[in-house]
């Protein structure tokens, strides 16, 4: 008997897919290697393998419980406390699991922002400026110049410019969700990880935020967690669909959303299941 088309198409798809970014001009800057994760004795991260292209948005997709936020969490080591990191996560060329590496120093180059905004109970100035003084910067006419450059960089200077003093707290979810962005990009990272920034945003918020996105990569390297594919199709260069711990399939978005090579990407992207 013949087969039809999509049985065919489907036994011919792979188990699993891996494409590593190799576009000229965007060199690797995160790498990880062999990555297995456990809380405990059960693993949540599976041979993790995948690199990261300079000033290029990566999106982490997959259905809730896949390993993407354990695996974003590790590549600034916020899982310490809680978690086993077994392979290497390089950044630049440096094993950030080593001994003798300064975690703090590591974050601020590999910065976090997280599902639910989470501004500090300060103005919206010292939101900004608290970091900077921790790290010796104390001049008023540089904090001023470090906080406009970072508001305005996150998309958020013409609409807080007047309000600096105010509690960072009255801002509205999408409001508040760029000044941690604003907050992030102070320090000067090299990577941003972002994980499900636009969760609690209204559709408005969120398109506001892709479009701060879409200008921040021009200055950094960006990798998202996102439930929403809408959104990792229109932000993302490329993109890795998580599964059970495992990363079953990367490449670049327009190959994941338009011809995977795994069915159960191909299930995923389609709205079958997830």
């Amino acid at each position: 008997m013949f087969m039809s088309s999509d049985v065919q198409r489907r036994t011919a798809m792979q188990e699993r897919h891996v494409t590593q970014p190799h576009e000229a001009g965007h060199p690797i800057v995160l790498a990880t290697e062999d990555l297995h994760v456990y809380y405990g004795s059960k693993e949540a991260i599976f041979e993790g393998d995948l690199q990261f292209a300079q000033n290029q948005i990566t999106a982490l997709i997959g259905p809730s419980g896949s390993g993407k936020s354990t695996y974003l969490r590790s590549l600034n080591r916020m899982n310490d406390r809680i978690a086993t990191v077994k392979g290497r996560i390089m950044y630049r060329g440096v094993d950030i699991n080593q001994p003798d590496i300064d975690v703090y120093e590591m974050r601020r180059r590999v910065g976090m922002v997280f599902q639910r905004p989470n501004p500090f109970a300060k103005s919206i100035y010292d939101n900004i400026a608290f970091a900077l003084r921790l790290r010796g910067v104390t001049a008023k006419t540089k904090l001023d110049e470090i906080v406009e450059t970072s508001l305005r960089q996150a998309a958020l200077w013409e609409q807080v410019k007047d309000d600096l003093d105010k509690s960072a707290l009255a801002l509205s979810g999408g409001q508040a969700q760029r000044l941690c962005i604003a907050r992030a990009i102070a320090v000067k990272p090299d990577i941003l990880l972002l994980d499900e920034p636009a969760s609690a945003l209204d559709p408005v918020s969120t398109s506001q935020l892709e479009d701060t996105l879409l200008k921040l990569k021009q200055h950094y390297t960006i990798i998202i967690v996102t439930h929403n594919m809408q959104q990792a199709a229109r932000i993302s260069e490329y993109t890795a669909f998580f599964n059970q711990g495992r990363v079953l399939e990367y490449d670049t978005t327009s190959q994941i959303f338009t011809n995977p090579q795994v069915q159960v990407t191909s299930d995923y992207v389609s709205g079958n299941f997830g």
